[in-house]
């Protein structure tokens, strides 16, 4: 029954381990049983450490994302800045567009979450030195020549010197939060003193630079501004000449229905093939629709619904120190209709033609109300909105995301 082979390593029980010992006084040999009982802690500690990295991973990303919500807000609320934001919302789209799955759309938010870290750790820094530089300078307006006056504008200096060295530290060591909360001076000097140091870091740097594709997505939201434009402009005409010539009006409101059925979707594919002409190109649209009628009805509902509320803010113009609160709303909003839009033309573009010719027409009638309702407050809100006739230009959920263009 029992066997003589020696007992191999693998075939003893993990939660204890045979240890032969010898006896000092007769020199014999003892198997000694000793329990282990850290091999029962091990798949805990496992267990443990990768829900703490997978909670750290989701509060990096959440993190990441609200840095981002917030950037394009105030890149909106700029002139110039704001076809960055008009570009990366027109990204997110034909990306999803491209590969079908919606969270290909969230782009980024990693390296957002490194700038957002590296922002709110320099506020966090700065934060004795705002309070060091107001007693300073209220001491100087009390009495220029005291002691006291003299005492904090050298803190005020010292403090300074400190702040700026303990940010460009932070940064060095790779711009994480706690980075900034947590200074490590040896170890930084030791990495200074490594060899290559500087150069790895500058590459770091121009390579982090070079992927947030500034340049590609400043010119795909300035092409998706002028093809919005161009499809939007003669409508929204004839609708604002409605005052002095109604049957006008009554001709710019059909034709902004008709146009509303297609261009998020031709925006979706514009984004998607980076392509000027394809924010033309009709046919393409209709063949989409014909794979999955009802997605696109329930987008083209999402997208016109969530614009509807933003008019809102439209009412009286912020003050220019405030102008990114108001679009932060707006880019909350619309950035879930550009997903939508994107999914929807990615999995249109995966799917068989459908052949029920009920649900097609169906689905086409059922975009007529949804979009006549849009019409119909935005022909209304030129009456409300501080701009008067020149906000029916300002259509915020195909063109820049913000409530007033002039900002």
């Amino acid at each position: 029954m029992f066997s003589s082979t020696p007992i191999a390593a693998a075939d003893v029980p993990h939660y204890a381990e045979v240890i032969d010992t010898v006896d000092a006084a007769g020199g014999a040999v003892v198997a000694e049983s000793v329990d282990r009982p850290a091999a029962f802690d091990e798949p805990q500690v496992g267990f443990v450490r990768k829900v703490a990295r997978l909670t750290v991973s989701a509060t990096d990303w959440l993190f990441g994302a609200a840095t981002l919500i917030v950037g394009l807000a105030l890149l909106a609320s700029y002139p110039v800045l704001q076809m960055l934001s008009l570009g990366y919302l027109l990204q997110v789209s034909g990306r999803i567009a491209r590969t079908g799955r919606l969270r290909d759309g969230f782009i980024g938010v990693r390296k957002a979450a490194r700038l957002g870290s590296i922002a709110f750790g320099t506020w966090l820094v700065l934060l004795p030195l705002r309070f060091v530089s107001s007693m300073a300078a209220s001491a100087t307006l009390i009495d220029p020549e005291s002691r006291a006056a003299r005492g904090w504008s050298m803190a005020l200096i010292v403090l300074t010197v400190l702040a700026v060295a303990h940010i460009v530290s932070a940064c060095w060591r790779g711009g994480r939060l706690r980075h900034f909360l947590w200074p490590r001076p040896v170890r930084l000097l030791k990495s200074l003193r490594r060899k290559g140091a500087y150069t790895e870091t500058r590459d770091a740097v121009l390579q982090f630079v070079a992927g947030l594709q500034l340049r590609h997505y400043f010119w795909l939201g300035l092409r998706g501004f002028v093809g919005g434009l161009v499809w939007l402009f003669v409508p929204i005409s004839l609708l604002a000449a409605a005052q002095k010539v109604p049957p006008v009006g009554f001709l710019g409101a059909f034709v902004l229905m008709w146009v509303l059925m297609y261009l998020p979707f031709l925006q979706a594919r514009f984004a998607a093939e980076n392509r000027f002409g394809a924010q033309f190109e009709l046919s393409a649209v209709r063949a989409l629709f014909h794979k999955a009628p009802v997605l696109f009805w329930l987008s083209l509902f999402c997208t016109l619904l969530f614009a509807l509320p933003l008019y809102l803010l439209k009412i009286e113009m912020v003050p220019r120190e405030a102008a990114w609160l108001p679009s932060l709303v707006f880019v909350i909003f619309i950035f879930p209709a550009r997903l939508l839009t994107g999914w929807t033309c990615g999995r249109a573009a995966r799917r068989p033609t459908n052949r029920n010719f009920f649900v097609r027409q169906a689905a086409r009638l059922a975009m007529v109300p949804v979009v006549a309702f849009y019409v119909l407050v935005v022909f209304l809100t030129q009456y409300t909105s501080w701009h008067g006739v020149a906000s029916l230009y300002e259509q915020h959920a195909f063109l820049v995301p913000v409530p007033f263009l002039g900002l």
